[in-house]
């Protein structure tokens, strides 16, 4: 069985943040959501837990990092440059933010970033391993 990842970000709004990744082709799996938490399932083993910021605070003393700040940046290969524009642009028009980092061509790799409303910052990609700089 391969290992599933379970990614928890805490939101200030359950139901926008709801909509904004249902919007970007994520699917709620209601068995794991309740009113203070939404299981939004992007494959088989990539699962998106968002949780209001009450719910958070069980988890952990450490503060919640505030808007407009970096902690972590979620990475997820894309089929081809188009679905990387179209993900990005249907994500700012739901409550995201496109390009918060300049986009980065290389010819073999194409990635841009969008933040989520909470500002949790995703970075969906297109690459073709074959015509990466050393590749065999």
């Amino acid at each position: 069985m391969s290992s599933m990842i379970f990614i928890n970000l805490p939101v200030t709004d359950l139901a926008r943040s709801r909509s904004f990744y249902e919007a970007l082709g994520f699917v709620n799996n209601p068995a794991f959501s309740d009113e203070a938490g939404a299981c939004m399932v992007l494959s088989d083993v990539i699962h998106v837990m968002l949780l209001t910021q009450e719910k958070w605070r069980g988890f952990t003393t450490r503060p919640i990092c505030p808007r407009g700040t970096s902690e972590v940046s979620l990475a997820f290969t894309c089929e081809s440059r188009e679905a990387v524009n179209r993900l990005v642009e249907t994500g700012a028009a739901h409550g995201g933010t496109a390009d918060v980092n300049p986009p980065e061509d290389h010819g073999f790799m194409f990635q841009r970033t969008i933040c989520d409303p909470d500002d949790h910052i995703w970075e969906p990609f297109w690459m073709d391993p074959a015509a990466a700089p050393g590749a065999a």
